[in-house]
């Protein structure tokens, strides 16, 4: 995915996003650039526009409907639990910031602003 996200960052900037390019994207940002994963993406999009390639993509998922659908009904095949089972909410604790604290170092209820 990094090698994917430096290649788009050199196309943005008008780079023309050789391994090279990609290599020290990845570098500059810390990581360790896979020479095998970056030779493949360059192969992979030798010749091809970016602009076409994501706007295809875009065609593509444009109709996907996010959320909603809960089955309705009997009989719809489990999505509904299937849904469910991925939406599990975690709940968050929640801190009692209330008394005896004093973020200023003085002693609470003093007045000394």
């Amino acid at each position: 995915m990094k090698t994917v996200a430096a290649y788009m960052m050199l196309k943005m900037a008008g780079k023309s996003g050789t391994a090279d390019e990609i290599s020290a994207v990845i570098t500059a940002a810390g990581g360790e650039a896979d020479a095998d994963a970056v030779a493949k993406l360059v192969a992979d999009m030798a010749g091809k526009n970016i602009d076409e390639i994501l706007a295809s993509g875009m065609d593509m998922i444009k109709d996907i409907k996010v959320g909603g659908g809960g089955g309705g009904g009997g009989g719809g095949g489990g999505g509904g639990e299937e849904a469910a089972k991925e939406e599990e909410v975690v709940e968050e604790e929640e801190i009692d910031m209330s008394g005896g604290m004093d973020m200023f170092g003085g002693e609470e209820g003093t007045g000394d602003y």
